[in-house]
């Protein structure tokens, strides 16, 4: 659909490439960066927790997925070009869930993360609450 789509809109076949090995590449169990845009495209994905995602709050006791995201107040990935580092930087509030949670669903989303920056290379760090843990 994506490489129809952007055939469509007229991009030229070398990126349409890039894009589509990128969406194709980007799960974090089996997914591996492929390209720059890969790399780009998984760290986006994988960093993207916040608040904003849960559709019901009311439900952020059942559900550890739902609680998590609900407990990430802020949420930036920050790029320092400079040092060649990417950090993903998030507020947590520890009365919503506990970081050992986060670590627990998203583990597979950090090494994904890791792989990409160093696709990149970079180096990918994670910092919670004003502390750096990677």
């Amino acid at each position: 659909m994506s490489m129809q789509l952007l055939s469509d809109f007229g991009m030229p076949d070398e990126e349409i490439l890039a894009v589509i090995s990128a969406i194709g590449n980007h799960h974090e169990n089996d997914g591996d960066p492929v390209n720059d845009v890969a790399a780009a495209l998984i760290l986006a994905d994988k960093s993207d927790v916040h608040r904003t995602r849960v559709r019901n709050p009311d439900m952020i006791k059942f559900d550890i997925h739902d609680r998590v995201n609900y407990a990430v107040e802020k949420s930036f990935l920050n790029v320092d070009e400079d040092r060649k580092h990417i950090t993903l930087e998030l507020t947590l509030d520890p009365a919503i869930s506990h970081m050992m949670e986060y670590f627990e669903i998203f583990m597979t989303r950090m090494l994904a993360s890791r792989k990409a920056a160093k696709h990149l290379g970079a180096t990918f760090g994670l910092q919670v609450n004003g502390n750096r843990l990677v």
